[in-house]
């Protein structure tokens, strides 16, 4: 009895002083909500940026790896010269890849090259700042080519270099208008393509990456002609990449990048003691930078949210003992 006299007494007390300090009381509780709030829109916002920039890097793939000759991360302290001098991947490279690397460890590989800032025409209708990938026939094995309308390429177009093409959406409504593009020609680069298949819708996206809107995809062949692949060391022409697609059950795709290392070796000729001149790279690289980024916003919030609440917490229990 005496237990629940004294809590009784507690309540009654509290209450009294909430109420005489009724203004106090208000702004306390006010902080207290603020803050909750802020840090439940924190970590919102937060999460949701985090996703839409995941998005915006869905064009580099899942459970991929690129082979190049840049590394998209830079190791500390290496002479910039040394990655100058490789050479760049080559379709005779990418043919003995597919001959080489053992069938059961990946899914699919394919050869591409792009360039962007490319003007595209179809009667008085154009449009600037279009991305021109060349594509081999296995591409769709391992990136998305998600096609609204019409078809991917067959390996003989893309065997014979054919003059056909694929285009994003935008291209479609800004060159043929609301009509269907199927069939319809363009021209670009001086040479004249036929529609065989339109992609579907992005829209527009947080950043500013490249989008199937205003891509336009042709024969890896036909891409070779009009511009100048680079099928050696140095900077000129377009530097293409081989893609190799993973299984699901290689965790971290380990045993891809170990088997790619050793073919890739092997195919260039490289001696025990020499060092590689070609770099693996991943799209995880950037997921790691981008969780690491947002992890230190999501504390940073938390925190300034926490102040609302530590302010409130403070002044509430002062206002009960202020009479």
């Amino acid at each position: 009895m005496l237990a629940l006299r004294l809590t009784l007494e507690s309540f009654r007390f509290a209450w009294q002083a909430l109420k005489s300090n009724l203004l106090r009381t208000i702004l306390s509780l006010l902080g207290v909500t603020v803050g909750i709030f802020a840090i439940i829109a924190v970590f919102t916002v937060v999460d949701s940026l985090e996703s839409n920039i995941r998005q915006s890097m869905d064009f580099l793939g899942e459970k991929v790896v690129y082979v190049g000759k840049w590394p998209w991360k830079f190791e500390p302290n290496r002479p910039w010269w040394k990655y100058f001098n490789r050479p760049v991947p080559t379709q005779r490279e990418f043919r003995a890849l597919q001959r080489t690397l053992n069938p059961n460890s990946h899914m699919g590989m394919a050869i591409m090259a792009n360039t962007g800032g490319n003007t595209l025409k179809a009667g008085n209708n154009s449009l600037t700042d279009c991305n021109l990938q060349g594509v081999s026939y296995e591409f769709q094995q391992v990136s998305k080519v998600p096609i609204a309308e019409g078809r991917y390429f067959t390996s003989q177009e893309i065997d014979l270099a054919r003059n056909v093409a694929i285009i994003g959406a935008d291209i479609a409504e800004n060159l043929f208008g609301g009509g269907s593009a199927l069939g319809r020609e363009f021209s670009a680069r001086g040479r004249k393509f036929t529609v065989i298949g339109v992609m579907k819708k992005e829209g527009k996206k947080l950043i500013d990456t490249p989008s199937n809107d205003t891509n336009c995809l042709i024969t890896f062949g036909m891409f070779s002609q009009i511009f100048a692949v680079n099928n050696g060391s140095g900077m000129g022409g377009v530097s293409p990449n081989i893609i190799v697609k993973g299984r699901e059950d290689d965790q971290n795709l380990a045993n891809l990048e170990s088997e790619l290392q050793g073919v890739m070796r092997n195919v260039r000729g490289l001696k025990p003691r020499e060092e590689d001149n070609f770099a693996l790279n991943r799209p995880e690289m950037f997921g790691e930078l981008i969780s690491k980024l947002f992890s230190v916003i999501g504390v940073a919030g938390a925190v300034i949210g926490s102040f609302a609440m530590l302010v409130g917490a403070l002044v509430l229990p002062t206002s009960c003992l202020c009479r």
